[in-house]
């Protein structure tokens, strides 16, 4: 299936430029949105505009959804029917994994198979190896599509669950919030009202998240295993320095409240006779 037509079905910035990446490597690709104007740019491109969603849904082998919410994407497989049988609805839309597994059987009552999808890129970045793509549903399917695919980016398929992408894309989103917020925490306190400039520390704050993303892997084979070696310090070693931070925190006027439940954990550990383990047992405190 390597000449796939595609039809891409929500023209924002992200479904533009899908769109734009397909015509580039000559996929013969239909278009629709809600708001016909937004259509001109690529029908000059070489793109087809289809009046209805049912007329784009018949058009193509490969249906790509690039809308605002769950909510949109339910109104336009209710609106496209039972065009979408035999095709592949691919779905970019942003929202929850169990929206994403309601879109999957929704897609399948109208006789379409379905992929869950996400992008981790800008749309600038879309079609380079700096974008990367996740999909979640099954095997065949991913396989089937996959030559029309790669050429948006680099390419992931997450599993057979259609909600695993959506999973992996807020918790990478989560994982840059917690990140982000971090390390304003730490610029914070680290300025101390000293009038030192933030960027002095920013060189000694890359340095330290580098040992966390060194060790990325490593830390996903301790949890898998349930296996936790000391490392650079026991939890023993990480309670009294966690309360420093908790006293200096609360002294600067900053948030205190997550290093308190981290030190909760740590001390719960320590009373469960792990005080030798390594930190990443915490994930184990963090279903409790």
């Amino acid at each position: 299936m390597n000449e796939l037509s595609v039809t891409v079905l929500g023209l924002g910035a992200m479904g533009g430029a899908l769109a734009r990446t397909f015509l580039e490597h000559g996929h013969t690709t239909t278009v629709w949105n809600r708001s016909p104007a937004k259509a001109a740019p690529l029908v000059a491109l070489g793109a087809r505009h289809a009046g209805t969603v049912a007329d784009a849904m018949a058009a193509s082998d490969l249906v790509v959804l690039c809308l605002t919410g769950h909510d949109a994407v339910m109104e336009v497989l209710a609106a496209g029917g039972a065009a979408a049988a035999g095709r592949t609805v691919v779905d970019f839309s942003t929202g929850t994994p169990d929206e994403a597994r309601e879109t999957a059987a929704t897609a399948g009552e109208h006789g379409a198979a379905h992929l869950g999808a996400v992008i981790q890129a800008s749309p600038a970045d879309l079609g380079t190896p700096g974008a990367t793509l996740i999909y979640s549903g099954p095997a065949r399917v991913f396989a089937d599509c996959r030559p029309a695919l790669e050429p948006l980016g680099t390419t992931h398929h997450a599993g057979g669950d259609p909600g695993q992408a959506g999973l992996y894309d807020l918790a990478l989103l989560g994982l840059w919030y917690d990140t982000t917020f971090a390390y304003l925490n730490s610029l914070a306190l680290a300025g101390g009202g000293g009038g030192v400039p933030p960027e002095t520390f920013a060189p000694f704050a890359a340095k330290q998240m580098g040992y966390v993303v060194a060790a990325a892997e490593e830390t996903a084979r301790e949890v898998r295993d349930r296996a936790y070696p000391r490392g650079p310090a026991s939890l023993t070693e990480h309670a009294p320095v966690l309360e420093h931070l908790v006293r200096l925190r609360a002294s600067a006027k900053l948030g205190t409240a997550q290093l308190e439940e981290l030190l909760t954990f740590v001390e719960r550990r320590i009373a469960d006779g792990r005080g030798e383990e390594g930190f990443t047992g915490i994930v184990e405190e963090l279903a409790r």
